[in-house]
């Protein structure tokens, strides 16, 4: 008996669903419900071709910096770069008020174009700047959303893993989507910092300056503790970075080299040893198998979800919408942000954007600025539970007077409605996501 594309459809995302909310690994549950769905829509023949969907997602070069850049993650987390800047910036910026919750989030944007992953940007101020900014006085909602923030520019701003993963699924050079990010990644940061100084000049009580002893040092010190700290991760930004955009290398090649650059920085603080390498290959060796293994379980989703019908069914609903391009557009990025709200996005990416990408080309938008528009919606349920894994990053690493709902939740609440004006931003104002590629690519 025939099934239609509707009931095959509603068997795949029914599984999903169901296996999802039984608290089964992500990856199994999109390989049962494909499997099952890819039976009732080709039959037997399903499972040879889900064989050659997993091998052609494991035989991508470009998946290869996924490895490469959270060992380059991992290994800087191990290096001290990031306590070191902190207390640098904290120095340097002590005489503004709010100088402490600046000073978080100009080394998580710095670590995040130096890493490219989020855990470690939380983890590390959650350890090292959290308690600092209790001790002085700063109120532990804002402290604690403002670490959250800014750890979540790991994701967006390059190299992103997200953005590596989302390249071959949309068809889009990685090294476009990485000039592409930039721009909204440094907007958001921006803003972050603007809404810290604001709230501290209306609101001094909850953001109090240094201490005079942290003020009285000269300015060549404070100078020298700057240079020293941040000509490193900035050295290391560039060799990755600037390889990518100058045409040096492929985006696997720059994350060796970072990979590489990130052991002799290790080395160079004092903090590399046998232990410290093991761990760091442990910790890759997880991560970056838990990422590729959902990779290529989205892979035989999307292969099922296509055969299903699928993407003809969503394509003929998008653009029977009513609504227009900018509504069609907003719909599909309001998809992303409710998919975020129960999943990361290592499992979204893989599932959305192969079914998204023919509608884009169908309606004309441009697929940089969506591929923005559509990261930084899930950038923001990083922050919005019930997934929230920023939130629940930092609890697991905060003093234990740092309540969950009374200041993490809350805490962050400022921020998603930053993080949803900079959507509005972007979306009102593509140039700042085109201007860039425009002008280096031409």
């Amino acid at each position: 008996m025939s099934l239609g594309p509707e009931l095959i459809l509603a068997v795949l995302f029914g599984t999903l669903l169901a296996g999802l909310a039984l608290g089964f690994p992500v990856p199994f549950v999109m390989l049962g419900s494909s499997m099952l769905a890819g039976l009732l829509a080709v039959g037997p023949v399903f499972f040879h071709m889900m064989v050659l969907r997993v091998f052609e997602a494991m035989s991508s070069y470009t998946l290869i910096a996924i490895v490469l850049f959270v060992f380059m993650g991992l290994m800087l987390e191990k290096s001290g770069a990031a306590e070191r800047l902190f207390t640098a910036l904290h120095i340097l910026l002590g005489r503004l008020r709010g100088g402490l919750a600046l000073s978080v989030i100009a080394v998580c944007t710095v670590m995040a174009a130096a890493t490219g992953i989020m855990g470690a940007s939380v983890i590390i101020m959650g350890l090292v700047a959290l308690p600092r900014m209790l001790e002085r006085g700063y109120d532990p909602a804002l402290s604690s959303g403002t670490i959250c923030a800014g750890g979540t520019l790991g994701i967006l701003i390059p190299p992103s893993i997200m953005l590596i993963v989302y390249g071959p699924m949309a068809g889009v050079s990685v090294g476009k989507l990485f000039l592409a990010a930039i721009g909204p990644g440094l907007l958001l940061a921006l803003l972050y910092a603007l809404y810290i100084l604001l709230l501290s000049r209306l609101r001094p009580q909850r953001a109090p300056v240094a201490s005079r002893e942290e003020r009285a040092l000269s300015l060549t010190h404070k100078l020298w503790l700057m240079l020293s700290s941040l000509f490193p991760a900035l050295l290391l930004i560039l060799a990755v970075l600037g390889s990518i955009f100058f045409g040096v290398a492929s985006p696997t090649e720059a994350a060796a080299v970072g990979a590489f650059f990130s052991v002799l920085l290790t080395w160079a603080y004092g903090n590399l040893s046998l232990g410290v390498l093991r761990e760091t290959f442990y910790q890759t060796t997880r991560v970056s198998s838990m990422v590729l293994l959902i990779v290529a379980a989205a892979f035989v989703f999307t292969g099922a979800f296509m055969m299903a019908g699928g993407g003809t069914l969503v394509k003929e609903s998008l653009l029977s919408l009513p609504v227009g391009t900018s509504g069609i557009l907003l719909v599909m990025t309001l998809a992303f942000f409710l998919f975020g709200l129960f999943m990361e996005w290592v499992g979204i990416v893989p599932v959305l954007v192969p079914i998204f990408t023919p509608v884009l080309d169908q309606i004309g938008v441009n697929p940089l600025w969506a591929a923005m528009l559509f990261c930084l919606a899930m950038q923001t349920s990083f922050l919005t539970p019930p997934m929230a894994p920023a939130l629940f990053y930092l609890k697991g690493v905060a003093p234990p007077g740092i309540q969950f709902g009374e200041h993490i939740a809350k805490g962050v609440v400022p921020f998603i409605a930053i993080q949803l004006l900079a959507v509005a931003l972007i979306a009102l104002f593509p140039d700042l996501v085109l201007w860039l590629p425009r002008a280096a690519l031409g």
